[in-house]
């Protein structure tokens, strides 16, 4: 192969990037990878990574030295998929959010931020208590607030500044330094460090010697204030990679061989063979080489009724074998198996969502350096009209303390605290603002059936007899001798029973039926083929009820003793009860609901029919899911997806909106940005509802925060507002970003009475 010809062909690489805090700042690692001859990266805020495709002439150094142009710290994922658990549970990726033994953490900051904050806002606002020397004990208090618990802030203004950016970082550092600069100064050098001063009561115009203010309170409030933004945030943030993590904790930790030794799933290679016990997970995918057993596949493929595997069979990691003992041969291991390549999917979808820039973010490449340029003018035209330097300064620093979005800040996070904090009440999990936006304009929601609009469970849905044969006496005999099964849908017929007579003389026949002898007669139970085979064709009757049953999409078992069929027992996944109000309520937000499942196409017809539901896309794999949803998102559509199994994680993670159920797997929840932890459809509209009064909410917010500082602006520059004035006016902004979010605490109980 020519060296032309190896430099054109392109690698993967994943990298883990730190230090990223805005979408700015996702543009310009964007930037800096894609300078790179051939390099195409895609990065993600959410889970701080990036997926970069390049040729091979261009080494993953050069993409980790580039990332470090930018002003930010990158590695190599070993294995984005392998060892997901492992990634994440790396101390140096925890982003300042957990607990990790010898790190700083946001919430040790925020909470040591408050302690050491409280008394000095205290002082600051109420004259009546400046006790004497109280402005020297507000320097003492501030001090780390600003320099050590404002750090996270601070270190990337630096970064940002060394490349020559200007975010909202830089503002709140300016904002901070310049009220701590100017009190320390005025404490050191001016008349506010003298013992029983206290602040003058001035609200308008110039103060008649402003040396003698401190603004300690100013620095270390909107420190907090911030701070607490950025950890609610953050904490929002670190849910996108728990997918992976859930992922790779459904696959087997260990193996057993067939001469009995358990090893490490590990050293396990192509070509092993392993023994799956009843209960155990089957370690990796393969073919059954011996043995017979029902594999659980529900978790992979949504379907509701277990498969009867035997010689030659194929099955999957990650699945559950009950009923029977297995030997295996491994066909995929590690990277190659199908729980991995959903990892895979699950891990792109999130990477190639569409990144959401904050309103604060997009503005503040304007705002920022407008702000910094007003204040110097400010200084210099106060100069240049021979005013003292004093209070030209004074007006400057009113300047950068009233334009400190602190406001600006809270916008966004004090809502989706209070929305998510509603949601939580109403059995609704939203996870940051990023699923909030993405609620507002949904064209289509993409339905599971299994565990979704169903109960997730077998039960039996209908029970048709002979002539003369009672309905409870059919259940009890296939109930009795179905109890020495483990078969799922056996279950469900013991379930139905009720308490059943003991049988003897059980025998099995994996994918057929059993027999045995209860109370003296010979019962068989199993598929219409293995007891039309025992017993003789059914009845026109009870052939008739058994094609209907299967046209439904419901497991059929036939039930007979002395020498004929007797029933016909229906066993089906129960559609919810309110599954149909909830298709109807999204129809009413102006959605149009689509069920995507990987059952058969008999079994989604008739639960479309149902509950009103006009399309269905039915007997799809977990790719098929994905691939669902992504044309859709081609035509322009903005897609929802509902459902609660692995095999919906990257369909969830790639949709514009994903919702899971409650009751549903880990991969689920964590590849969604709503849960429902009532497991009840109905709630999908309300998520939907809540997500849409929030979003609005936060525009209120931002609409008002910003208008604040575009009206106080010009009389801080005029020096009609006082840096005082100016620290009480943010403050209030402040709160009437707090009083408008609570506004949410009674979002949709008028719908939840009429419900």
């Amino acid at each position: 192969m020519s060296a032309d010809t190896a430099g054109r062909e392109s690698s993967h690489a994943v990298l883990d990037i730190e230090g990223m805090t805005c979408a700015s700042c996702v543009a310009r690692v964007e930037k800096r990878l894609q300078r790179l001859d051939g390099v195409h990266a895609t990065v993600n805020l959410a889970t701080e990574s990036a997926r970069v495709e390049h040729p091979a002439a261009v080494s993953v150094d050069d993409l980790v030295e580039a990332v470090g142009q930018a002003g930010y710290t990158a590695r190599v994922r070993p294995s984005s998929v392998q060892h997901p658990a492992e990634h994440h549970d790396d101390p140096g990726h925890q982003h300042d959010v957990e607990d990790v033994p010898g790190r700083t953490t946001l919430r040790t900051r925020l909470i040591w931020g408050i302690v050491l904050a409280a008394p000095v806002v205290v002082l600051g606002m109420v004259p009546a208590w400046q006790f004497p020397g109280w402005q020297w004990v507000s320097l003492v208090l501030t001090a780390p607030v600003v320099f050590w618990a404002g750090w996270p802030f601070h270190r990337a203004t630096f970064a940002n500044a060394r490349h020559g950016a200007l975010t909202m970082d830089t503002l709140v550092t300016l904002g901070t330094f310049a009220a701590f600069a100017w009190s320390l100064w005025a404490v050191l050098f001016g008349s506010a460090g003298r013992i029983g001063i206290r602040h003058d009561v001035v609200l308008f115009g110039p103060v008649h010697d402003p040396t003698s203010l401190v603004y300690f309170e100013v620095a270390a409030a909107v420190t907090v204030l911030i701070l607490l933004g950025r950890y609610i945030e953050q904490r929002s943030r670190r849910r996108a990679g728990a997918a992976l993590r859930a992922l790779l904790e459904l696959g087997a930790t260990d193996v057993e061989l067939p001469d009995g030794r358990r090893v490490g799933i590990e050293s396990l290679r192509v070509g092993d063979e392993f023994v799956v016990r009843p209960g155990e997970k089957v370690a990796t995918d393969g073919v059954v080489v011996d043995g017979a057993a029902a594999v659980d596949e529900s978790m992979l493929t949504g379907e509701s009724v277990p498969v009867d595997v035997g010689p030659g069979s194929e099955v999957t990691g990650g699945t559950i074998a009950s009923g029977g003992r297995l030997r295996v041969r491994a066909t995929s291991v590690g990277d190659e198996t199908r729980l991995a390549h959903l990892a895979r999917l699950v891990d792109e979808a999130q990477s190639g969502k569409s990144r959401v820039q904050r309103l604060a973010d997009r503005v503040s490449a304007v705002f920022v350096p407008v702000v910094i340029v007003v204040a110097v003018l400010t200084l210099v035209g106060w100069i240049i009209a021979g005013a003292p330097v004093a209070s030209g300064f004074t007006a400057a620093v009113a300047v950068l303390i009233i334009a400190c979005p602190c406001a600006l800040g809270l916008a966004t996070p004090i809502a989706v605290l209070v929305g998510t904090g509603r949601g939580a009440e109403l059995g609704i999990l939203i996870t940051g603002p990023e699923a909030l936006e993405a609620a507002e304009r949904i064209d289509v929601v993409l339905m599971d059936k299994t565990g979704t609009l169903t109960e997730g469970r077998m039960s039996v849905a209908s029970v048709v007899t002979a002539a003369g044969i009672d309905r409870d006496e059919a259940l009890r005999a296939a109930g009795a001798v179905e109890s020495a099964s483990e078969h799922p849908i056996a279950r469900a017929i013991v379930a139905a029973a009720g308490a059943v007579p003991p049988v003897t003389g059980f025998t099995g026949v994996a994918g057929g039926g059993v027999s045995g002898s209860v109370e003296g007669r010979e019962v068989t139970a199993g598929s219409v083929a293995f007891v039309a085979q025992r017993l003789g064709a059914l009845s026109a009757e009870l052939d008739a009820a058994a094609h209907a049953a299967a046209a439904s999409g419901a497991s059929v078992v036939a039930v007979g003793w002395d020498g004929a069929a007797r029933a016909v027992i229906a066993v089906a996944d129960r559609v919810r009860h309110d599954a149909r109000e909830a298709v109807a309520r999204l129809h009413r937000t102006g959605a149009s609901v689509v069920l995507v499942t990987g059952d058969n196409a008999g079994a989604a017809a008739a639960v479309a029919r149902e509950l009103g539901i006009d399309e269905v896309v039915a007997d799809v794999r977990p790719e098929g899911k994905l691939d669902e949803v992504r044309r859709r998102q081609a035509a322009g559509e903005r897609v929802a997806m509902v459902g609660d199994g692995v095999n919906d994680a990257a369909a969830l993670a790639a949709a514009d909106l994903g919702i899971a159920m409650g009751g549903g797997t880990d991969a689920a929840k964590h590849a969604s940005d709503i849960t429902l932890t009532a497991g009840s459809p109905r709630a999908v509209a309300e998520a939907i509802e809540l997500s849409r009064r929030t979003l609005g909410i936060i525009r209120g917010n931002l609409f008002w925060a910003f208008a604040y500082n575009v009206a106080a602006v010009p009389l801080a520059v005029a020096g009609l507002l006082n840096p005082m004035v100016a620290a009480a006016a943010m403050a209030f902004s402040s709160v009437f970003v707090v009083l408008n979010s609570l506004r949410l605490r009674s979002a949709l109980r008028p719908a939840r009475r009429s419900a």
